[in-house]
């Protein structure tokens, strides 16, 4: 049998957005405000969406490359505290097979009268036998992505 053995990493990301906290969750909260910036790269396309957001709600974000490769991002939401919190654990499987399992907060935090912060922490457990170091940077990658594309959102719907 092979052992395969399990990449524990964790990191966080902070960013300042020029909006007030209610619109920062509902970014994260509202399934039509995140299918604005919750996407995958380039030339990916979605197959299914769905947020199920509440405590216990489950989300479905599912894709497809051109040349066949697909992602499964399948998140259950374990606490919820409006316009304050968001914590989750996540399943990503790539063309079927499982990729890594992840706990992973926001928290967002009013910093003045139009800037909001949001800091995002995750804790990944890499199952397939991803190098962590590259696994995480890869993923931090990532997430700093789409944490530009929320920026690029939030500037829109001022």
């Amino acid at each position: 049998m092979e052992n395969l053995k399990v990449a524990h990493e964790i990191f966080s990301i902070e960013r300042v957005y020029q909006s007030d906290p209610e619109s920062v969750y509902s970014a994260w909260s509202n399934v039509e405000a995140k299918g604005n910036w919750f996407i995958g790269p380039g030339d990916w396309s979605v197959v299914q969406r769905k947020l199920d957001f509440r405590i216990g709600g489950e989300e479905i974000l599912h894709g497809r490359f051109p040349n066949g490769k697909e992602t499964l991002y399948k998140a259950r939401f374990s606490d919820l505290i409006e316009n304050q919190r968001i914590v989750f654990v996540y399943d990503m499987i790539l063309s079927g097979k499982i990729h890594s399992v992840s706990i992973a907060s926001v928290e967002i935090e009013k910093v003045d009268s139009s800037n909001t912060k949001l800091t995002f922490t995750e804790q990944v457990a890499f199952l397939d036998q991803t190098v962590g170091r590259e696994g995480v940077a890869s993923r931090k990658e990532g997430t700093l992505a789409l944490l530009v594309k929320l920026t690029d959102y939030l500037e829109k719907v001022k």
